[in-house]
């Protein structure tokens, strides 16, 4: 993937900074964004040992910031080969006591932020792309989307990711005859921050019915990311990839 130019959201922790090492190690330059300047700074340093990444804050949940980190991804090129929409928050509270507030917040950054950056992004990706190598749209989704319901109090959370599995299909259809192939991934159970209290209160127990018996480590991640995002990638588009260890896919999972 050497001379490609991708822009990972999220992409400080967690499963954005898997996927974000991934692409650095496979050859792209790569810029990632978080909300804050500190953790922009800390991805930076630790990332660089990698190859060639940026970091900008901006928060992505308003339309005006994506926006603005659209315009700053592409100042220095008008091209973009590969957009990763990772950037997600989650919300876990019981149904009597759930809040507008947690419908706004996660329906916002998870769902409304993807489709303002494709828009925004799209005149960039569409001149990377040809027939023999498209331009790449990795949207994360989750298992939690439609896939498989999780025990967690999350309404918001999954039906955001049900509908951004959705939305990767209708963005694939229309997207193909220009040159862009639009993918969601599905994570199930990785170590990242959203993910740390559910890890440390059952995470063995998730791990020994997991079918693969583990939790996801960092190379899956990278693994499917640069999978979709090089030229073995290159005839797929359209597809919900669950990357959990088959807790999904075979219904054993917790």
């Amino acid at each position: 993937m050497t001379g490609k130019y991708a822009f990972v959201t999220g992409g400080t922790k967690g499963i954005g900074m898997m996927i974000a090492r991934g692409l650095l190690q496979a050859g792209a330059r790569v810029v990632v964004s978080s909300r804050t300047a500190d953790a922009c700074a800390e991805a930076q340093r630790l990332l660089s040992e990698f190859g060639d990444v940026q970091a900008i804050p901006a928060d992505l949940s308003r339309y005006d910031e994506c926006q603005r980190l659209a315009d700053l991804v592409t100042a220095d090129s008008e091209r973009l080969d590969i957009l990763v929409n990772n950037a997600g928050v989650m919300w876990r509270e019981p149904l009597e006591t759930f809040p507008a507030e947690a419908w706004d917040t996660v329906i916002d950054l998870n769902l409304k932020s993807p489709f303002w950056l494709v828009q925004a992004l799209l005149p960039a990706l569409r001149r990377t792309g040809t027939a023999d190598d498209p331009a790449r749209i990795i949207n994360i989704g989750s298992i939690a989307g439609g896939i498989h319901v999780a025990q967690a109090p999350n309404y918001s959370y999954a039906s955001s990711k049900a509908a951004i599995h959705q939305l990767t299909r209708v963005l694939a259809r229309e997207l193909g005859p220009q040159h862009v192939t639009v993918n969601a991934v599905a994570p199930g159970v990785f170590p990242s921050q959203m993910m740390a209290a559910t890890i440390d209160a059952i995470g063995d127990t998730i791990a020994e019915k997991t079918p693969l018996r583990r939790i996801g480590r960092d190379d899956d991640m990278a693994g499917i990311a640069v999978f979709l995002a090089s030229r073995a990638g290159s005839y797929v588009t359209g597809t919900i990839i669950p990357i959990d260890g088959g807790i999904a896919t075979t219904a054993t999972g917790t």
